[in-house]
């Protein structure tokens, strides 16, 4: 993949207060516009051509960039007539582009493996590639849901219906098409990617999700530019960065997150601590990944189906979102070695590698997030859990809710009465 749009015509109203002697894209994060760090990126990650697509004072963006002399990069302008939304000019440069491209919005922060979204691209063999992530707001987001294999299945304009219950999966507004998405774009017409195309795109073609945790922030408020500042002079910016080795809380779920009544598997049964939105915020705030791992043996029991299941955890998701919490992913594993049980679903009756203590869980997170085990920790009530993370060779912390008061051989290099306590374990060690 050899050229991007980028999106930078907007007028940046919420920022005149700071500036409004500029297009919001060119506004300075520690002394560089915006629209340089993703120019930077671009040219690091082997791309070609960048097409700018302008509206509002243009001419500082042209006079900064020019074509790309200066950046290593070829740099196009298309000045919009009239401003058509993030659609129109997209639509309007059909005719220059008869590969697959990457479309970013001009007033988004970010340092992506770039290499990587368009390698997943290619391997799903994928019409379009929408980037995700969990964010502590999703219920003012525009949300997906997916399958087991990424394929997108819905998606959820805000504002969302009352009531429903979601995966913390927020368009983060960068995208990869093959030229074939042009054909479901209207030229002339004022529409938005996420209000107007994305709702109905998936039932057209092979649209996918690409889940990742690395830094993505609009900029387009003054509060929003000044946590963007902070974040990329800590450096957190570049430490999310999937080229860089990612620490990682792994958690149970059931005595762990949420009330265990044993063998859950019904939403109405699913009840959180009331501790665990905190315990995972705090986490978040830390900087670690939050990976969530599980047995699920009632998939295998016949107890609920693989969707009842995702309800469940829809719930999980939607009752942490509410409290600025979050997951970057949950695993589970559908297993359970013994047979003999009325309703079982025998193709799950089998031994695995995924099912605890086994490591596997742990292990496919660590390879799909670049995991550095030695710097991660997994929490959990039962010593199956505590086996599970010392096979994997993190840090273990077995809380006392759940099953955790049940007497074992398995020693955890901690032992602690709730969530709370593990977290603070962690901070203490940070």
């Amino acid at each position: 993949m050899k050229t991007a749009i980028i999106l930078a015509g907007g007028k940046g109203t919420r920022l005149s207060k700071l500036r409004n002697d500029i297009p919001k894209p060119m506004m300075p994060i520690l002394g560089k516009p915006i629209l340089q760090y993703q120019v930077e990126l671009l040219k690091k990650h082997g791309f070609e051509k960048v097409w700018f697509i302008v509206n509002h004072l243009y001419e500082h963006i042209e006079s900064h960039f020019g074509h790309g002399e200066n950046f290593g990069i070829d740099i196009e302008y298309y000045v919009e007539p009239a401003p058509l939304g993030t659609v129109g000019g997209v639509k309007a440069l059909q005719s220059k582009l008869d590969q697959p491209f990457l479309v970013l919005y001009g007033d988004v922060l970010m340092d992506m493996d770039l290499s990587r979204l368009i390698a997943f691209h290619e391997s799903k063999g994928a019409d379009a590639t929408l980037v995700v992530h969990p964010n502590d707001h999703p219920y003012d987001s525009d949300l997906l849901d997916v399958n087991d294999e990424d394929k997108v299945t819905a998606f959820y304009a805000k504002p969302h219906p009352e009531g429903l219950r979601y995966r913390n999966l927020v368009n983060a507004a960068a995208y990869v098409f093959n030229p074939v998405v042009f054909d479901y774009l209207t030229e002339g017409v004022k529409a938005d990617f996420g209000k107007d195309i994305f709702p109905s795109l998936h039932q057209h073609l092979d649209v996918y999700a690409y889940n990742t945790p690395e830094y993505l922030k609009d900029m387009g408020t003054p509060d929003r530019l000044h946590k963007v500042e902070e974040a990329l002079r800590s450096g957190k910016v570049a430490a999310r960065n999937l080229n860089q080795l990612q620490k990682c809380v792994f958690l149970d779920r059931d005595g762990v997150i949420n009330i265990d009544t044993d063998l859950i598997h019904r939403p109405e049964d699913f009840e959180l601590y009331p501790y665990a939105a905190d315990s995972i915020k705090r986490l978040n705030k830390m900087g670690f990944l939050v990976v969530v791992v599980t047995n699920q043996s009632v998939i295998a029991r016949g107890l609920c189906t693989l969707e009842e299941l995702g309800n469940i955890h829809k719930k999980m998701e939607t009752e942490l979102g509410a409290d600025g919490a979050f997951v970057e992913a949950i695993y589970f594993c559908p297993h359970h070695p013994h047979g003999g049980f009325e309703g079982e679903i025998k193709e799950y009756k089998v031994q695995c590698e995924c099912r605890k203590p086994s490591p596997g869980m742990l292990l496919q997170a660590q390879k799909r997030y670049n995991i550095d085990l030695g710097q991660s920790y997994l929490i959990g009530d039962s010593p199956r859990d505590i086996e599970a993370g010392a096979n994997a060779k993190v840090t273990t912390i077995r809380v006392k809710t759940g099953h955790g008061m049940k007497p074992h051989t398995t020693i955890p290099n901690h032992y602690v009465d709730t969530l709370v306590e593990a977290v603070k374990i962690i901070e203490e060690n940070e």
